[in-house]
């Protein structure tokens, strides 16, 4: 069970409210201690003013006696019935007592100085004591109040402290909850704007909410995501459509062939004809398919490489051997400029590479050279695939590595890759953490793979 409900409204006015009882309790508490000792401070002010009182009366009267015969001097000064009064001769015996509570006398320590404290009674009660002298008598002068009606005060007092306490939380939560409704309301409107985008409304953004400071970065993340969706959305149309082309291709010259050597009856030589070039068609699909399959298995999220420290000399010296052949049927020459060592996943590498060295060939200018090299810069090690030829178009660059995508509209090219090697290429690269770049003008087209050095 959780401490706070799911509702945001809820939570801010449950937290307003318990900041505003705390705020308030706090207050009340200072209030209460300041009036208490306020009080406090006060009682005994009074008792020891009825002290000097006392003194003044008794050295003014020839006697004590004088003043016992005279009881109203003294009793109109205390008041009410919570005060008292004891005078006490030297052996102790009580000269003038006014104690209408009828409590027993306290017992306390003789002093010169006048004196506060609680008395040691079952009642509460604030004494002020002080030792004086008549003629050649010493007399002990007690003052008292009884707590009660403070104590009665002050309990009425924190009754209305908790009261207003309660009643004040109890309107920050109502008035809290008013206000988060309120406050709110833009994060609803947001929400129900982000609800109405659906497939066909990706292009729609959330923009009018960038004038509020606290929903700019929301809206601005939002906006982000849209762009993202909108963008992998028109990419995987443009990938069913390419594909469904795409299969289409080799389907359409399977049953065609097959359909034309069926009307009529052929010879075996015939038929052997139509075998080799279904073969042909076969292998393209085989090839397509196996390549979707491997892009589909780099992109998942638990897709790992496996690192081992690779001799780039000796690997590009493999691949220059198994495209030697293409080499010399397209005259074209293949360099060998790599002397580093890479930490990578070794078959990613040479398939990565293995792509750009066939697009090279494709397209290399014959007599001409294609040159694999490395080079270490600060933070990473690049790998450079240069083959001279016809520059590509500059509006083509972005997009060349996407799926199926071909700067020769006609796709009619026998020994191409599908339009998937060089996404291959990059899918591979982002498994590495690195990436892939290319680069084209009149003095050729330059792929630049980046591995990242690993730390320290």
């Amino acid at each position: 069970m959780k401490l706070f409900p799911r509702a945001l409204s809820l939570r801010l006015a449950l937290m307003f409210a318990l900041v505003s009882a705390l705020l308030l309790g706090a207050i009340g508490f200072y209030l209460y201690q300041s009036l208490e000792r306020e009080i406090a401070w006060r009682d005994d002010q009074a008792l020891l003013g009825r002290l000097e009182r006392m003194q003044a009366l008794i050295s003014d009267s020839d006697s004590i006696e004088q003043l016992r015969s005279r009881p109203k001097l003294y009793e109109n000064m205390l008041g009410n019935r919570d005060n008292l009064l004891w005078i006490l001769d030297d052996s102790g015996q009580v000269l003038i007592e006014i104690n209408p509570a009828h409590m027993n006398l306290p017992r306390l320590p003789a002093t010169p100085q006048a004196q506060v404290a609680d008395g040691d009674v079952f009642e509460p009660v604030r004494l002020a004591w002080k030792d004086v002298t008549q003629g050649d008598r010493s007399l002990t002068l007690i003052a008292g109040k009884l707590l009660g009606e403070r104590e009665q005060m002050l309990g009425a007092y924190r009754f209305k402290l908790w009261l207003a306490m309660s009643v004040g939380a109890l309107l920050a939560f109502v008035l809290g909850w008013w206000v988060s409704l309120r406050g709110l309301q833009p994060v609803r409107l947001l929400a129900r704007h982000a609800a109405g985008i659906d497939v066909q409304h990706l292009h729609l953004r959330l923009d009018e909410f960038s004038s509020l400071s606290e929903l700019r970065v929301l809206s601005h993340a939002l906006n982000q995501m849209l762009a993202r969706l909108e963008d992998g959305f028109a990419q995987l149309s443009r990938f069913s459509e390419d594909l469904a082309h795409e299969m289409r291709t080799p389907l359409s010259n399977l049953m065609g062939h097959t359909q034309q050597t069926l009307r009529h009856s052929r010879s075996i030589e015939d038929y052997q004809n139509l075998l080799v070039s279904n073969q042909e068609e076969y292998e393209r699909l085989a090839r397509m398919i196996d390549s979707m399959l491997f892009l589909a298995r780099t992109e998942q999220s638990d897709a790992a490489v496996k690192a081992t420290q690779i001799d780039l000399h000796e690997l590009i010296e493999q691949l220059c051997e198994y495209f030697e052949g293409v080499a010399q049927e397209r005259d074209v020459a293949l360099i060998n400029q790599a002397p580093d060592q890479l930490l990578a996943d070794p078959g990613l590498v040479r398939r990565a590479l293995a792509n750009l060295l066939a697009n090279a060939l494709r397209y290399a200018t014959p007599a001409t050279a294609v040159t694999i090299s490395s080079a270490v810069l600060q933070d990473r090690l690049e790998i450079t695939v240069h083959n001279q030829g016809a520059p590509i178009a500059p509006q083509h660059l972005p997009r060349l590595f996407e799926r199926f995508y071909r700067c020769d509209p006609s796709r009619n090219q026998p020994d191409d890759s599908g339009g998937l090697g060089l996404a291959i290429v990059r899918s591979i690269m982002q498994l590495h953490g690195g990436w892939v770049t290319v680069e084209s003008d009149e003095t050729g087209t330059r792929f630049h793979l980046g591995f990242p050095l690993p730390a320290g």
